[in-house]
């Protein structure tokens, strides 16, 4: 019987996977010993795929494990790794499987920046490489019977399996060797012979022949929808056709059918249904005969054919001498049952039983999708409370400050410095003063530079590219087929939109804090001063009567107190909620294993109200609080003017300490807004660096795959046929000789062609042409030998028609060269050549044949044509 039909592995180019997934790893997961651990990850991802792809794989379980393994690994990172074109862009290369291409244009190949892509074609060389182990096996043995079934049905399941997914996750057209049409039918005839080595163990095995008869029935039932597919699916690949594909799916489907009848036959002999024995036993050797004169090149059917003729021979023989039974119509048998057992194995992962994650201990994508989305709204919190802690601590300072207190209580003498303003003053000097703040100023507009610089870069790359794609889309036409540029780049465009308003906005608050800069800075250039200058700027006073002990001051003392305790309880509530660290991974994970998918904002607002919930209600009671206590201050405040003796100069220094106590909170706020805009600008340095990689990576990505489409493409430009051009015809050769009519046509007139049977000749060439009767007449035309000129004779007829050139270019310096009778021995390779001398006598001569034209003589431009006698 003929071998089993095995499918060719499709070739992949080389890939660096490494590279961009260390890259993403470094800008995603925070440093350490987990993202040294995922880079080691990464490396040897990058070596299995060079030992599952990288090399010519034997015919061997441990090929197809590391292929499995391989496989299986992809399937674990795709929800951990975002792959696209926009992401991380690796482009995956691979060859058809079944079409070579030609001599010029190479082998057709599709290039996908996509894993579903490199998932799809490693899972088809995982079902191809089943089928060839599977072929390898030992029928005769119960171990290679079972080992054969096991891997033609791995191979039928990995291919239904393509079938149904190559399409989603390639978005796009196919090449034909993983088309659903291809992979559809090479699962059917995986399972066809899946079925067949059953019934070779059932043979083996001696089963009792009607079950090994629906075996076979039911085994040609499967080889023939696999024949059907074939015969009807204009979108195969033509290897099914030109190689032995279809020939062996149409002889097994006889071959089964014929061993189903045999084995019938036998049970029909048992029922002692001799005519019926008959019956079927002429019908398979009917089969056998068919398949013996149609595909005898590709299956041997000998032992077959012989075992049912000899049945044949004796139950005929049987029948005619003892039983006489009448033998029934084909067409009037019972059908032979079906038993099928086998199946498609489900490409379920892990599909190797040695997997083992290398990436097990990296969350899946939407779990990091998910913890960037909970740590955006838990900053979200924190930052909204902190802010209005602090809006309420700057309210507090300032409705200090327009009531001076707590100068205005401690300012009892009226020619010293209060304590609190030599307070602030020292604390001023101790930061710096106004240098500290000058040369943070000074720091923030190189910041800005560098930030603008790198992010115009980033740009401009994206725009160079886009520009060069557009261009060669303009050029190429409907021939460009990949994503354009201009869509592809609009998620790094938005970004870098999103950058460009950010640093716009931060130059509008860069040049708000400039301005209250220079309306305070004498100001706090005075809180810098020692403290005996400061005293001389300081208006004196002669109050009227001392306010030391009154009621009202002990009040105000006490409530200013109280407001203190609050501004460093907001502190410590500031420090808390920064501090707060919570893993949310674990909850994320146990969700979406029990679910399959993530509520990211439920899980989120619980977790956060359960975490932060206490702290924010104390932050509630602070603001409260603090309301409660201003107004008392304010209260307080009014009574103690009353009190206090009021005249010019004690209301001039009352507003200088206003002033002062005022400077000392801008400063305090100037220094934490510039403090906060480096680290600003910094942290945006950092950022606008991942997006200039993230633009560079995918441009380079884009480079490489515009080389590859472009290499194609002139590939593809080449194997297109160029249609031959013929040249003009002399007038000579279309009309009588001396005549003066004009040619009925001018488009060159095919000649006769037959091919030389006892001469192979080759494909690329036409056969010689052979002149008709119609073409010659009955005037025989003299053979022109050397270069002497035939004698003069009778009128001879028209001039042969040119004969339609071969399908390759002729020489330009011939037009019109004159078509003579050819011998049918010429060679064939001299026919069309230039730059080849004609010979003067053929190669292969023939009675009754006129010879080539004789040699070229000097100075006649054209070869030497037959003379033909005037009219």
């Amino acid at each position: 019987m003929a071998s089993f039909i095995t499918v060719q592995l499709k070739k992949a180019s080389e890939v660096d996977l490494a590279k961009p997934l260390c890259k993403f790893i470094q800008q995603t997961y925070p440093g350490g010993e987990s993202q040294a651990e995922h880079c080691r990850a990464a490396e040897e991802l990058n070596k299995l795929r060079k030992a599952a792809l990288g090399r010519s794989l034997d015919k061997h379980e441990s090929s197809l494990e590391t292929l499995l393994r391989y496989y299986d690994q992809l399937c674990s990172i795709e929800p951990k790794f975002p792959f696209s074109e926009n992401q991380i862009c690796v482009t995956f290369t691979w060859k058809d499987a079944f079409d070579k291409g030609s001599l010029f244009g190479g082998s057709v190949k599709l290039a996908l920046a996509s894993l579903g892509y490199e998932k799809t074609c490693v899972l088809f060389n995982c079902g191809a490489l089943a089928s060839q182990i599977a072929s390898e096996q030992n029928l005769d043995s119960d171990e290679g019977l079972k080992a054969a079934a096991k891997h033609y049905q791995f191979a039928s399941g990995a291919f239904q399996h393509i079938k149904d997914t190559v399409l989603s996750s390639l978005n796009r057209e196919p090449t034909v060797d993983i088309s659903p049409d291809t992979v559809g039918t090479l699962s059917l005839i995986m399972l066809a012979q899946a079925q067949e080595v059953f019934f070779l163990k059932a043979t083996r095995d001696k089963m009792k022949d009607a079950i090994i008869a629906k075996l076979a029935n039911q085994a040609a039932d499967y080889y023939g929808d696999a024949f059907k597919q074939c015969q009807y699916k204009d979108t195969l690949p033509k290897y099914f056709y030109f190689q032995e594909v279809f020939p062996v799916l149409a002889a097994k489907h006889c071959i089964m059918q014929a061993n189903a009848e045999f084995h019938q036959s036998i049970l029909a002999k048992q029922q002692k249904k001799f005519g019926e024995e008959i019956a079927r036993l002429q019908h398979a050797a009917d089969l056998g005969k068919t398949v013996a004169s149609r595909y005898d090149e590709y299956v041997n059917i000998k032992d077959l054919s012989d075992k049912i003729s000899r049945a044949l021979t004796a139950a005929k023989k049987d029948n005619d001498f003892i039983y006489h039974d009448r033998i029934p119509d084909l067409k009037d048998l019972e059908p032979i049952g079906k038993a099928s057992l086998v199946k498609a194995t489900p490409a379920t992962v892990p599909l190797s039983q040695k997997f083992t994650d290398l990436f097990e201990k990296m969350v899946p994508l939407a779990v990091q999708q998910a913890l960037t989305a909970y740590n955006q709204r838990k900053a979200d919190l924190v930052n909204r409370s902190i802010a209005q802690m602090r809006e309420a601590t700057n309210l507090a300072n300032g409705v200090l400050a327009s009531l001076n207190l707590p100068a205005a209580i401690e300012d009892v003498s009226g020619d010293s410095v209060p304590q609190s303003i030599l307070q602030k003053s020292k604390s001023v000097i101790e930061q710096g003063g106004v240098q500290t703040i000058d040369q943070l100023m000074k720091d923030l507009p190189e910041l800005l530079q560098r930030n603008r610089e790198i992010l115009d870069e980033s740009l401009r790359i994206l725009d160079e590219e886009e520009a060069t794609d557009n261009e060669l889309k303009s050029k190429f036409k409907e021939r460009w087929q990949r994503t354009s540029s201009n869509d592809l780049y609009k998620p790094l465009r938005a970004e870098g939109a999103n950058y460009c308003n950010i640093l716009d906005k931060a130059v509008q608050a860069d040049k708000q804090v400039k301005e209250r800069y220079q309306s305070h800075r004498d100001t706090i250039s005075l809180l810098c001063k020692p403290e005996a200058e400061l005293n001389a700027a300081i208006p004196s006073a002669n109050p009227a009567k001392t306010l030391q002990g009154s009621e009202v001051v002990n009040i105000l003392k006490s409530l200013l107190a109280s407001l203190d305790e609050v501004k460093k309880q907001r502190e410590q509530l500031e420090n808390d909620m920064k501090s707060v660290n919570f893993d949310m991974t674990t909850k994320f994970l146990t969700a979406l294993a029990q679910d399959g998918a993530l509520n990211e904002e439920a899980i989120s607002v619980t977790e956060l109200d359960r975490i932060y919930g206490s702290l924010t209600h104390k932050v509630q009671e602070t603001l409260k609080k603090q309301e409660e206590l201003l107004n008392s201050i304010q209260n307080s405040h009014q009574e103690f003017s009353k009190m206090k003796q009021s005249n010019n100069e004690s209301n001039l220094r009352e507003e200088v300490l206003k002033n002062l106590a005022v400077a000392n909170d801008n400063f305090v706020e100037l220094v934490a807004n510039l403090k906060e805009g480096t680290k600003f600008y910094n942290e945006l340095t950092e950022i606008l660096l991942k997006f200039q990689n993230k633009c560079s990576d995918i441009v380079f990505a884009r480079k490489t795959e515009r080389d590859e489409l472009l290499k194609d493409l002139q590939q593809s430009i080449a194997r297109e046929p160029s249609a031959p051009s013929f040249p003009s015809v002399p007038a000579y050769q279309t009309g009588p000789a001396g005549g003066n009519k004009p040619p009925a046509s001018t488009v060159p007139t095919p000649a006769p062609r037959t091919s030389v049977a006892s001469k192979p000749q080759p494909p690329a060439r036409p056969p010689p042409p052979v002149i008709s009767a119609a073409t010659t007449h009955t005037t025989p035309v003299p053979p022109v030998t050397g270069t002497a000129p035939p004698p003069p004779g009778p009128a001879a007829s028209t001039a042969p028609v040119q004969a339609q050139g071969p399908p390759y270019p002729t020489y330009p310096g011939y037009p019109g060269y004159c078509q003579m009778p050819l011998p049918m021995g010429y060679n064939p390779y001299m026919y069309g050549q230039y730059n080849v001398p004609y010979t003067p006598t053929p190669m292969y001569p023939n009675p009754g044949q006129v010879p080539y034209p004789g040699p070229q003589q000097p100075g006649h431009p054209y070869p030497q044509q037959p003379y033909y006698p005037q009219q």
